[in-house]
């Protein structure tokens, strides 16, 4: 007898078998050697089976017969993977042994569960769990093999997390979608971001621009120049701002106060997953899924990152010799020039910043690994650099300044002047052939209230005498407005999902927020996804906007009284819970007889709830000749409704058991239901109704030939509700500061100029 490994993926199995067994035979299914065969999963083969299997009357979706609750949940095998599944049950009747190869996380021990539940395999099992794919990582792991039950509670963790999306998501998407009559998704982890969205853009809209003045002062001391921004209450008022001006140009003045402080900022942390996705979405507009796909690419085809799907931004003792290794086999690259500057000395055991295995639970930080990188795309080369200079740049001190900061007096006025002197890059030589980014508003201020604190960064030496006066060499009133909060990223949003929506800028407590985030940083990706697959969300630019369906779905949850379904700080404390359960802590029973409770409960308040009126969704009519497609696992079980909302669903749902996050997800409809009316078409005998589409406001007789709309994106602005309103009925907006289509920025009221197409101008 042999023992079977059984890999997650084919790529894997190849590596484990070219490491461990080069000379096996590759039989296209599996590779046999000597001791060993080697197989693989192609993801999920096996999964929770759909309501239907449980009883034939949920193939018709009821909400009488909600909330679904199965006392043991039943497996089905993926269709499209059938043969695989037979090729290991096979392979299993000539085995003796087990060894669990799937990724070394909380989905590949689901993986390798699911099939020997369903396949009932009793051989004994071993467990290899590997941070890299390099032949040598490989071939260690194999050599420290742990037994397969010292990963029980994982696989506790793992299916409750499935078994709990698979209860909120078929009981609340069935129990919406039959009482409003229109093909809605809910989800355990894709509801309170969508919620993160929804209100961030409520937001947004509430937003009334403020327009203010700063006052900026130049002075002068002997051949030193500086700037300094004048230290009072905001002013709103010009005459005042310019009458401060016309009272210090060309005054003297004395330095009332000046302190200088050596500062030293060192290197960034590794990345881990969610570090990563954001700042390749900052930099190269790159997804959140896209950037998975690459690195798990760089992970286990080209083999030249550790395992990508990690939360941790630090590493253990054992990976400080590889980390030096890795150094050495950087030599002769593109990065030469960068190992030829590092200081070996810096990356040691007791270097905390670093070296740090109490944050280490199952992979450490994303790192290069000590393989050649050759024949990468260019997407996939853009990643490896990220992850390269942030290695290296560890190997760098860190970059030192002096910090002058300035108060100058003049006429009784104060004026604030920053200046951060460079003495040393350090670590920012890495990043010194870069585009410089851009300043950072100063911590846990808005962009525009940090104007006052402004940081001039200077490479020349900076020295004033504070016994010498100075004089004020001119003084300049600028004009600004304050800014709304800005649209969510795919970036900002990993960032507010790793936190569960806090604002958190404190680097410590978003550490210890990352056991009770949105999901988890290899199924964040796939949550975005859904949300743009099932219609909630749409991307403009890098800008997420939230579509009227979305709207829809919040407002109706919350109308509903189940607030706990949107919060994220709610649905973040249960993903705190799956990680207690994972490390033995917490009770997996009592987690899903909560969820089971929380599911019955979202039944009950909507079985009461009011069915929404009409036209709720009729702002999509427009798009509905285009299915929203769900791609991939998002897509399983597509329905339709007919325009007016009368089709009944016919499908037992979408849920696919390899979905991560939870969430059924559904095609959007343009059926059921009514957001608020904005106003009365103003095109003459139309007699229709104004309400809000996904990019615009049409009008309700759009089907009998109305052509009016308004974009929502008009002149530089995002219209609100109130603005709109206003162009209908009076055929104007208030005063406004907005952008001409040649790029100027003025002030001007904009004004309905056609009452029958909606074409706006500026007067």
């Amino acid at each position: 007898m042999k023992t079977l490994i059984i890999a997650e993926k084919p790529d894997m199995g190849r590596n484990i078998a070219a490491a461990i067994d080069p000379k096996a035979k590759n039989h296209r299914s599996y590779i046999e050697g000597e001791h060993y065969i080697i197989t693989w999963a192609i993801g999920h083969l096996i999964g929770l089976a759909e309501p239907d299997a449980y009883d034939d009357r949920y193939k018709k979706w009821n909400i009488n017969d909600l909330p679904i609750i199965p006392d043991k949940f039943k497996l089905i095998p993926n269709r499209k993977t059938m043969d695989q599944l037979k090729v290991i049950a096979d392979l299993a009747k000539r085995s003796d042994r087990l060894v669990n190869s799937c990724d070394a996380g909380r989905e590949g021990q689901y993986i390798f569960s699911l099939i020997q539940r369903h396949l009932k395999l009793s051989q004994p099992v071993k467990r290899l769990w590997i941070s890299d794919l390099t032949p040598e990582t490989i071939r260690k792991g194999f050599e420290e093999l742990r037994e397969g039950s010292e990963y029980d509670n994982l696989t506790k963790a793992a299916t409750a997390r499935s078994e709990a999306d698979w209860l909120i998501g078929m009981n609340g998407s069935r129990a919406f979608t039959t009482k409003h009559n229109v093909l809605l998704s809910v989800g355990r982890v894709q509801t309170p971001v969508l919620a993160l969205i929804y209100d961030r853009q409520k937001q947004i809209e509430a937003f009334s621009s403020l327009k203010f003045f700063e006052l900026e002062g130049h002075f002068a001391q002997g051949d030193m120049t500086y700037r300094g921004m004048w230290q009072g209450e905001r002013m709103t008022d010009k005459e005042k701002a310019d009458a401060l001006a016309a009272k210090v140009k060309g005054k003297d003045g004395r330095i009332a106060s000046y302190e200088v402080k050596d500062t030293k900022e060192y290197p960034n942390k590794l990345y881990d997953l969610t570090l990563l996705q954001r700042e390749a979405n900052g930099k190269y507009g790159f997804s959140a899924k896209k950037t998975l796909d690459v690195a798990q690419a760089l992970y286990e085809k080209h083999k030249v990152i550790s395992y990508p799907r990690t939360n941790s931004n630090y590493v253990t003792e054992q990976n400080i010799p590889e980390m030096h290794k890795t150094l050495n086999a950087l030599q002769g690259t593109a990065y030469d020039e960068f190992v030829k500057g590092a200081n070996r000395g810096l990356v040691h055991k007791g270097n905390k910043f670093i070296c740090n295995p109490s944050r280490v639970e199952d992979h450490h930080a994303i790192l290069p690994t000590n393989r050649k990188a050759n024949g990468l795309n260019p997407d996939e080369q853009k990643l490896y650099d990220l992850v390269v200079r942030r290695f290296l740049s560890q190997f760098y001190p860190a970059a030192e300044y002096k910090v002058h900061t300035v108060i100058t007096e003049v006429e009784g006025e104060s004026f604030k002047t920053t200046v951060k002197e460079l003495l040393s890059l350090g670590w920012k030589v890495i990043y010194a052939d870069q585009k410089k980014d851009k300043p950072k508003a100063t911590k846990g201020k808005e962009k525009e209230d940090s104007a006052e604190e402004e940081e001039i960064e200077v490479s020349e030496p900076f020295s004033i005498l504070a016994s010498e006066g100075v004089t004020c060499a001119d003084a300049i009133v600028k004009e600004k407005d304050t800014q709304p909060p800005k649209h969510y990223t795919e970036g900002t949003l990993l960032k507010a999902m790793e936190s569960a929506g806090k604002q958190i800028e404190d680097d410590d407590v978003r550490e210890a927020m990352k056991d009770s985030g949105l999901g988890t940083p290899a199924t964040r990706a796939a949550t975005i996804e859904r949300l743009k697959n099932v219609g909630y969300v749409e991307m403009q630019g890098k800008k997420i906007l939230i579509t009227q369906k979305g709207r829809s779905a919040i407002e109706l949850i919350r109308g509903a009284g189940i607030e706990l379904l949107t919060s994220p700080e709610m649905t973040g404390m249960w993903e705190r819970r799956l990680n207690e359960i994972a490390r033995g802590s917490a009770s997996d029973q009592q987690f899903m007889d909560n969820v089971k409770k929380f599911a019955t409960m979202i039944v009950d308040k909507v079985r009461i709830q009011s069915r929404a009126s009409k036209n709720l969704f009729e702002s999509e009519a427009p798009a509905q000749g285009k299915s929203t497609r769900g791609k991939g696992k998002a897509a399983a079980g597509e329905r339709t409704a007919s325009p007016s909302g009368g089709s009944r669903a016919r499908s037992t749902g979408a849920k696919s058991a390899s979905a991560p996050t939870g969430g059924v997800a559904v095609q959007a409809a343009p059926a059921a239901a009514q957001p608020s009316i904005i106003g009365v078409c103003p095109s003459a005998g139309c007699g229709g109704s104004i309400f809000m589409g996904r990019k615009g406001y049409g009008c309700s007789h759009y089907k009998e030939g109305c052509k009016f709309v308004i974009w929502k994106e008009s002149y530089g602005r995002s219209l609100t509700d109130g603005q709109v309103k206003s162009l209908i009925e009076k055929g104007k907006t208030a005063k406004l500061k907005v952008t001409l289509q040649d790029g100027t920025q003025t002030e001007g009221r904009i004004v309905l100029r056609n009452e029958t197409t909606g074409e706006l101008a500026i007067e």
